[in-house]
């Protein structure tokens, strides 16, 4: 059975509406023609030159991402810029490109939920603008909580404030650059805030008040491929998707 670029981009838009994305987000139809019939979708977290490859390869015609491409308008498309090379590269090969991002991020069981369920969290419930609060099934020694975190998110490196005292149960979620929810994370008397970026500033003045835990952008957001996997998965079971295999992560450490 035969499924249109455009009924995917509606299966999308059905559990992460548009209209939830922030002022300054550019999710939807980055590139491509809607009418097109889809040969395949690659599902990743960035758009580079080498994941389109990768959909070329694999005979995809369709790459569904979690963050835009476009943030803004492109004055010119030659072979500048990464961004400008990327779609370029799209157009040539037929590809359709479309980013659910901060919509998804908002949506119900999105971005935040695969977050918490990674964690094995329960009674998770939306908490602030963009964020969601739940629960370790039981209370767990605070070092050994920022284990936890550090190995089910594959993190290089954890970074976190001092460590709690207190055992940790309640734990609050943002991912990406969430560190705008951290006020909102000790309002609800969270033990601990999970984010994939924080400002220095903010880690000051709240020891013994919650465990902060940072886990980089791309640690945090990683198994949105996931998500985005079942959501298509259980919508178009006979369509082919393609996790990817290209770590787009920009930041490496020094270890």
């Amino acid at each position: 059975m035969s499924v249109k670029v455009k009924e995917v981009i509606d299966a999308l838009e059905r559990f992460a509406p548009l209209p939830l994305q922030e002022s300054y987000d550019n999710a939807g139809l980055q590139v491509g023609l809607t009418e097109a019939e889809v040969s395949g979708a690659l599902l990743c977290l960035d758009v580079t030159e080498e994941v389109v490859r990768e959909a070329v390869d694999l005979g995809c015609n369709l790459i569904v991402s979690h963050h835009p491409v476009l943030f803004r308008g492109l004055k010119q498309v030659s072979d500048a810029t990464q961004v400008q090379r990327v779609v370029r590269l799209a157009i040539q090969n037929d590809i359709a490109i479309y980013s659910a991002h901060t919509n998804l991020d908002k949506a119900e069981d999105g971005v935040n939920y695969q977050m918490a369920e990674r964690l094995g969290l329960i009674d998770v419930v939306p908490v602030g603008d963009c964020g969601v609060v739940g629960y370790l099934s039981a209370p767990m020694d605070a070092r050994f909580f920022l284990d936890r975190v550090k190995e089910v998110f594959h993190c290089q490196c954890l970074m976190h404030n001092e460590v709690l005292s207190r055992p940790i149960q309640s734990v609050a979620i943002c991912g990406g650059g969430g560190d705008f929810l951290l006020d909102e994370a000790i309002a609800q008397e969270a033990d601990a805030f999970l984010t994939g970026e924080m400002r220095y500033h903010l880690y000051m003045g709240h020891e013994q008040e919650i465990q902060i835990c940072v886990l980089g952008h791309y640690e945090s957001e990683q198994y949105t491929v996931e998500l985005l996997e079942r959501l298509l998965g259980e919508q178009f079971p006979h369509l082919p998707l393609y996790k990817t295999e290209v770590n787009t992560n920009p930041i490496h450490y020094l270890i």
